[in-house]
């Protein structure tokens, strides 16, 4: 009997100890499923960091971000999924935050030269500075958890129930103030151009070719890598972009942000407004990392030596190349102006009218009047050149234009004025081929120009002559009726003042003034250039010549052709044709000066000149872009020397509207031709 009591008994403990066990079981499992159950909710009320942040955790007391020195905050919690959705939501505004202050320049505590950020004790953020260089994606890595915790992304409970607490002031306690502050100096660029940014954005990549140079060789490929991606980003900001309004505006977060915030952010939030200015900086902080790991400074410098040499090599290749080109566009002879002509001569040789003759012939020789001399085979630049004289004129009927042209635009140049009545103006075509004393035995220049010397000048191949200004090699110098002007009084017998005006000037107010005016015995009137350095005789005249240097002043003020009154009378007291022929058969083998007549001019009207006041004539309109509107509206004659013409298509369109408006663009040959404004 006892034994069967005794064998009931173990029965029941062992049937106790099972239950027990049991339920020891089932509490274990319950635990543990509460635990993963209440586990995510109380890492995201701490603000906790989140695995994929493979960087180095932020140091300090509250990085784990859960303080528990209040356990009885945790039961006050009743609203989980709203206190998510505000940490997601302040992390997407924290994060958008950050990188707006990096393109506005503003830094919040951050530093990525060498700095180290860490929350501290009461949740602010601070900052250490550790030995040598930090790894660019762990100083990111560094700046977004700061930006996190001081953004409102480490949230404290405490016994009033309250979700967060405002982030504490964050200050930087760093000696780097110095780097940053050059760095904004060197990112920082002027909106005066409207290609300034452009040009900060095309200087970086240069500097970033240069340093990719020196780190390939010396095993440094994270800082290549890095500086490639920042080669890649400035390179998709410009795209083709010739202005900083093509620059595009807005820009996507990159992968180094999205792979770490993706939860409670849209992609329309993604957008940010940082221009290109956040990638600017981004790049010369690279750079400036870059500069401080490479203490190679004599490499550098030898290699930047060597690029810039190369560099100025080019540079001087394509302006010469440049140089030639244009000469050939402003000397060469545009097709419609050359259909202008052919059309005018073919009229004249197939008109039956008997009437070739100008009226007002009795005029030519009356040295009362006020005549004009323009020597050109530019008809169109000859219409212009007259038509603007007798519109401005007080009294047209005391202007007579004596025009001598050659052989091949003869026909066609006397069509047009004759087609083109001018008024009571006097009108006198002359061909040149009629000059029968112009000849080689008289004049020094057209026997030069014979001479198998000119001959190889202009003709020899193009390989022997690039060291040479191709202005000089121009055929206009062949012709010598850009030398006619030297001949005015043989031309002009009986005539004491003459008005010399060149093709390429318009004329906007009444010249009858000048005739009036006392040169106080000198030949030449002419404005002079002494104003701008290269207008100088030693910019002309080769001073090392001995001949040269005992008959001139180095420094002497030139003066420029183009309107020009000439004192006929006082020309052939004082012999000024002979003077010219001296100098020309000095320059034979052009010792010198260069060709051209205005060296030659100089030389023979030396102490002659008389300075003409500079509102008589303005010059700079065929190759100054900055001639002054109300300079050029004040002036009586402006001159488009240079070679941007305004009958060429390289002509400058502001300045072409004072040329085009006295041309006749209703004239039946201009519209056959084409011709426009």
């Amino acid at each position: 009997m006892a034994t069967m009591a005794s064998a009931a008994a173990a029965s029941a403990s062992a049937r106790r100890w099972r239950w027990r066990w049991k339920w020891r079981t089932r509490d274990a499992v319950l635990a543990l499923l509460i635990a993963s159950v209440l586990a995510p909710p109380l890492l995201l009320y701490g603000g906790a960091p989140i695995a994929p942040f493979s960087g180095p955790i932020l140091m300090g007391s509250a990085a784990s971000g859960l303080d528990l020195s209040n356990l009885d905050a945790f039961a006050a919690v009743k609203e989980p999924i709203q206190t998510v959705a505000s940490d997601a939501a302040a992390l997407k505004a924290g994060l958008i935050q950050h990188i707006v202050d990096q393109s506005s320049g503003i830094d919040r505590g951050t530093k990525d030269n060498g700095m180290v950020a860490s929350v501290n004790k009461k949740g602010g953020v601070e900052f250490t500075k550790e030995n040598g260089l930090i790894d660019d994606g762990k100083l990111r890595q560094n700046k977004v958890r700061a930006m996190r915790n001081s953004s409102g992304l480490n949230i404290t409970l405490n016994k009033d129930h309250t979700a967060d607490r405002p982030p504490e002031k964050t200050t930087d306690t760093t000696s780097e103030d110095s780097d940053i502050r050059a760095i904004s100096n060197n990112t920082s660029h002027s909106t005066a151009s409207p290609d300034s940014t452009i040009r900060v954005l095309r200087d970086q990549l240069k500097r970033a070719r240069t340093y990719i140079g020196f780190l390939s060789s010396r095993g440094n490929h994270g800082f290549i890598k890095d500086l490639r991606r920042r080669m890649r980003d400035i390179q998709q900001a410009l795209s083709g972009a010739t202005n900083d309004k093509q620059l595009p505006k807005k820009y996507y977060l990159s992968h180094r942000y999205t792979k770490f915030f993706t939860v409670g952010i849209s992609d329309d939030d993604l957008c940010l407004v940082s221009g290109v200015h956040g990638r600017i900086r981004e790049m010369e902080l690279t750079l400036t990392k870059v500069k401080q790991v490479h203490e190679n400074c004599a490499a550098i410098i030898s290699k930047l030596q060597a690029t810039l040499h190369s560099t100025e090599e080019q540079m001087q290749a394509h302006k010469q190349e440049a140089n030639y080109v244009t000469q050939i566009a402003a000397k060469a002879l545009p097709k419609r102006l050359n259909c202008l002509a052919m059309r005018l001569t073919n009229e004249y040789y197939s008109s039956s009218s008997s009437n070739k003759h100008f009226p007002y012939e009795e005029k030519l020789e009356d040295p009362k009047l006020q005549h004009y001399a323009l020597f050109s085979d530019n008809v169109l630049g000859a219409a212009v050149v007259v038509n603007s004289t007798i519109i401005h004129a007080k009294t047209p009927e005391n202007h007579v234009f004596h025009i001598v042209t050659d052989k091949l635009n003869y026909a066609a140049m006397r069509m047009w004025f004759l087609e083109n009545s001018q008024g009571k103006a006097a009108i006198e075509v002359q061909n040149i081929e009629d000059f029968t004393w112009l000849n080689s035995s008289y004049s020094p220049v057209l026997k030069q120009l014979e001479s198998q010397f000119m001959i190889n000048y202009y003709f020899k191949t193009q390989q022997d002559k690039r060291d040479n200004n191709p202005k000089f090699q121009n055929p206009k110098y062949l012709s010598i009726l850009n030398h006619l002007r030297f001949y005015l009084p043989e031309i002009f017998p009986k005539l004491n003042k003459v008005l010399f005006l060149d093709d390429d000037i318009v004329v906007q107010q009444d010249l009858s003034a000048l005739w009036s005016i006392d040169l106080k015995g000198k030949v030449n009137g002419a404005i002079q250039t002494c104003g701008e350095t290269f207008h100088r005789f030693d910019r002309y005249l080769n001073f090392s010549n001995p001949l040269i240097a005992k008959n001139f002043e180095r420094r002497a003020c030139g003066w420029a052709y183009g309107m020009n009154m000439f004192d006929l009378s006082e020309w052939r007291k004082r012999n000024i044709t002979d003077v010219y022929h001296y100098w020309q058969e000095q320059n034979e083998h052009r010792l010198l000066w260069k060709l051209g007549t205005l060296p030659a001019g100089l030389v023979t009207f030396w102490n002659q000149t008389f300075p003409l006041d500079h509102k008589w004539h303005l010059l700079g309109l065929g190759y100054k872009p900055n001639v002054n509107q109300k300079d050029i509206e004040g002036a009586a004659v402006i001159h488009y020397n240079g070679n941007r013409k305004p009958w060429l298509e390289i002509a400058m369109a502001k300045y072409r509207k004072y040329w085009s408006k006295y041309v006749n663009f209703d004239n039946v040959f201009i519209r056959q031709c084409n011709i426009h404004p």
